[in-house]
């Protein structure tokens, strides 16, 4: 199964939670209520230097995927 490279998540224990899921390498999960990021990996030492100059950008990404989404619905 082909996946999206960003799903929209929800939970009702969680309602004022707005969570988006990348699915590509680094996978996260980012509550965007809180900006809290929960990865999905384990990262080697070198990896994580890496990671910080991406994890913006793979942020900013999933910021632009919500609000496009959400445009979305309200047409």
């Amino acid at each position: 199964m082909e996946l999206p490279k960003f799903l929209l998540g929800d939970n009702t224990d969680y309602p004022d939670g707005i969570y988006i899921v990348h699915t590509e390498y680094p996978r996260f999960v980012i509550n965007l209520e809180d900006d809290e990021v929960e990865w999905l990996e384990d990262f080697s030492m070198e990896d994580e230097k890496e990671l910080e100059t991406e994890a913006e950008n793979l942020i900013r990404e999933a910021t632009a995927f919500y609000d496009r989404e959400v445009a979305r619905y309200e047409d």
